[in-house]
C-alpha cells in the first residue's frame, strides 16, 4: 500500500470546485429510473445514457470522478473507446461500487446489513485492473421507533472497515459511506443522534483495523428531518447540525466528505450543500465538503434525454448545468436563482 499515492488520489476527488457523479445504480435501480421516462433498460441503453453523461463537454470541469457499476467498468463506448478511458481523456478518476447491497439482519427486524465481503480482495485486484482508482461501499442505517439499534450500527461499521483495508490494501481509495436514511417523520435532532452514533463507530472501526484516513473519504448523509417530518428544518439549520456533528467524529486529517443527496430533490440537495460550506467556512472545518450525487445529478439529464440520440445534446446542456450549480453549491457561491437560469451550452 502506497499511502503518499492513495492520499493525492483522495485529495484529487475532493480539489476544489469539484465533486463526484455517483452512477452505480444497480441493475433493478436503473430499470427504475428508465421506466420513469419509459426506456427499455437494456444494456445497450444504459451504455448510451452514460456515455453521454461521461462524454458531455467541460464535464471534467466540475466532476473529480465517477462511481460505476460493475457492468459499465468492463463496457466500450460506441466507438469502442473503453468507458473508462472516456473518462480518463476527460482527466476524470474511474470508481467502482463494490459492496453487494444491504439484506435483513438477522435478529433485528427493519434493520439491514451490507453484504460483498466474500472474495472482495480478488475483485478490488482485478478492479484495479480495469481502471478503478477508488471504491464505494453503501451501509444503511434506517430510522424508526427502538431504532437504529447499536448492533446494527457495530455490524455495518465494522464491514465498512474490514472493506476500506481490503481497498488501500488493493491500492484503491475506499469511500465509506454510512447513510442513516431521511425516509420517516423524525426530527432533526432524531437524525443527529443516529448519525452521531454511527460516525463514533465507524471511525473507531476503521483505526482498529488499521484503515489510513488521510487516505479515504467519507459519504455520508447530511442531518435532515424525515422527508415526511411535519416541519423540516431549514437549510441553514442542517447546516449548522450537520458541521457540529462531523466536528465532534470525523478526524481532521480525512481529505473530505463528499456528501450523498438521498432523496432529496435537486434544489434541496444543493441548497443544503451552499448552506453547510458557508457554515463550514464560518467555523474553519478542516475538511474539503463536497459532494458525491446520483439522483441529484441525474435526474435533469435524464428527463431531457428520455432514450432519444437526438436528445443527447439536450441531456448534456442539462448535466453540465446541474454539475455546475452542485459546484458553486460545494463553494458556498450558490443562489436559487441560478435555477432559473438558462443551461449553458
Amino acid at each position: 500500500m502506497d499511502i503518499q499515492q492513495l492520499a493525492k488520489t483522495a485529495q484529487a476527488l475532493v480539489a476544489p470546485g469539484k465533486g463526484i457523479l455517483a452512477a452505480d445504480e444497480s441493475s433493478p435501480t436503473i430499470k427504475k429510473r428508465f421506466d420513469s421516462i419509459e426506456v427499455e433498460s437494456t444494456e445497450e441503453n444504459r451504455r448510451n445514457y452514460r456515455e453521454l453523461l461521461f462524454r458531455t463537454s467541460g464535464a471534467g470541469d466540475y466532476i473529480s470522478g465517477v462511481i460505476l457499476y460493475d457492468e459499465t467498468l468492463r463496457q466500450d463506448g460506441a466507438d469502442g473507446t473503453p468507458l473508462v478511458k472516456v473518462l480518463t481523456d476527460q482527466g476524470i478518476i474511474p470508481g467502482i461500487k463494490v459492496d453487494k447491497s444491504g439484506k435483513d439482519l438477522a435478529g433485528s427486524p427493519g434493520e439491514q446489513v451490507t453484504e460483498g465481503l466474500d472474495g472482495l480482495r480478488d475483485r478490488l485486484s482485478e478492479y484495479r485492473e480495469l481502471g478503478a482508482r477508488f471504491t464505494k461501499w453503501r451501509a444503511i442505517i434506517n430510522i424508526d421507533p427502538g431504532i437504529p439499534t447499536s448492533y446494527c450500527i457495530d455490524v455495518n461499521a465494522h464491514a465498512l472497515a474490514r472493506y476500506a483495508a481490503l481497498s488501500q490494501e488493493a491500492g484503491l481509495v475506499p469511500i465509506v459511506e454510512p447513510e442513516v436514511l431521511m425516509d420517516g417523520d423524525h426530527s432533526i435532532e432524531r437524525c443527529y443522534e443516529a448519525t452521531e452514533a454511527t460516525l463514533r463507530e465507524v471511525f473507531y472501526q476503521l483505526g482498529h483495523q488499521g484503515v489510513d484516513v488521510e487516505g479515504a473519504l467519507l459519504k455520508p448523509n447530511m442531518v435532515l428531518s424525515g422527508k415526511d417530518a411535519s416541519n423540516r428544518a431549514s437549510a441553514d439549520e442542517v447546516a449548522r447540525q450537520t458541521v457540529d456533528c462531523f466536528k465532534r467524529t470525523i478526524p481532521a486529517a480525512l481529505p473530505g466528505i463528499v456528501f450523498l443527496s438521498g432523496g432529496q430533490s435537486d434544489e434541496e440537495a444543493t441548497i443544503n450543500l451552499d448552506a453547510i460550506n458557508r457554515r463550514a467556512a464560518e467555523v474553519g472545518a478542516p475538511w474539503e465538503l463536497s459532494f458525491s450525487y446520483g439522483r441529484g445529478l441525474q435526474a435533469a439529464p435524464l428527463k431531457a434525454w428520455t432514450g432519444q440520440a437526438s436528445n443527447v445534446e439536450k441531456a448534456q446542456d442539462a448535466f453540465r448545468h446541474r454539475a455546475l450549480l452542485t459546484s458553486t453549491a460545494r463553494q458556498g457561491a450558490y443562489t436559487p436563482e441560478m435555477e432559473r437560469e438558462t443551461a449553458a451550452v
